[in-house]
């Protein structure tokens, strides 16, 4: 039956629904002299590269997919990883051409790290620390650049601004949603890098008219802001890489339905106990705090 179907569905799916070992049935065709062994082996390891492309959202490219394959004790070369893949038409994600964000003012004034490296989200209730960043995506018709805050208490991306400038007012936005949607307390700290944007004077009064204090890492250290720097990689991994955008304002509804649609209120993350940012939140015991502050 899997055999004499094997054109209109994949044979990982009739296994699965027949709890029919892959293995099993290659190893039958082989007998039967539908496929030599060689033939058999390099369609099982087909379906098998297909399972992994699709787990990883493909971003892996063959050098990884060799790597997971044998890391479960199947033996197979980088070469002939890239070779199926080939003929399966896929593609890991390639690394994007660089664009620089973070443009430091060597004049401006900085601030000292108030946070230390220390992120886990047990050491702050919701709206006392945040952290802010930014980063790039291209479109068609050109750059566009990104601004969030996320709270490190639940990982909730609190505030977002997009914008095709790299101006001031494109962090100041993002960190006015986050006060206007009470997602930020009195004297809370917003952790950042030495961006000029988070170094103006611009940015320093509008922290101080809200009464929040600014805290900085060391240049030149994604970790010291290495929430931010996750956040966006499993943006681009698992939602701007699978897509083409013709315009700024695709980018920008993927942008929101990725923040809050899926990564706030639908992913789970292991810091928090495999909760969603949303849930960790409402878990609270006065998760209102915020707003009242």
């Amino acid at each position: 039956m899997i055999d004499a179907e094997a054109d209109n569905y994949p044979v990982a799916w009739m296994c699965a629904q027949l709890d029919v070992p892959r293995s099993s049935f290659y190893a039958w065709r082989t007998r039967v002299g539908t496929l030599t062994y060689s033939a058999a082996r390099r369609e099982e390891l087909k379906e098998r590269i297909k399972a992994i492309y699709q787990k990883y959202k493909g971003t892996y490219g063959c050098r990884r997919i060799a790597a997971e394959l044998n890391g479960e004790n199947c033996e197979v070369s980088v070469g002939l990883v890239a070779k199926l893949m080939r003929e399966l038409a896929l593609a890991g994600i390639q690394r994007k051409a660089y664009k620089r964000t973070t443009v430091r003012d060597e004049d401006a004034c900085t601030f000292p790290d108030l946070l230390g490296r220390n992120f886990a989200p047990g050491t702050y209730t919701p709206g006392q620390a945040l952290v802010g960043d930014i980063t790039y995506l291209r479109t068609g018709q050109g750059w566009v650049y990104l601004a969030v805050v996320i709270d490190l208490a639940t990982r909730l991306v609190v505030g977002w601004q997009m914008a095709s400038h790299m101006r001031t007012s494109l962090v100041r936005d993002a960190l006015q949603m986050a006060i206007d949607h009470g997602r930020v307390k009195k004297n809370a700290i917003i952790h950042t890098d030495h961006g000029s944007q988070y170094t103006s004077g611009k940015f320093q009064r509008f922290c101080k008219k809200n009464k929040i204090r600014q805290s900085m890492g060391r240049t030149g250290v994604c970790w010291d802001n290495s929430v931010a720097e996750s956040f966006f990689a499993s943006l681009k991994n698992e939602m701007y890489y699978q897509q083409v955008f013709h315009t700024r304002t695709r980018a920008r509804f993927a942008v929101m339905e990725y923040i809050e649609v899926f990564y706030n209120r639908q992913r789970r993350h292991s810091t928090l106990g495999y909760r969603t940012p949303t849930q960790a939140w409402d878990d609270h015991p006065n998760p209102a705090a915020a707003k009242a502050a």
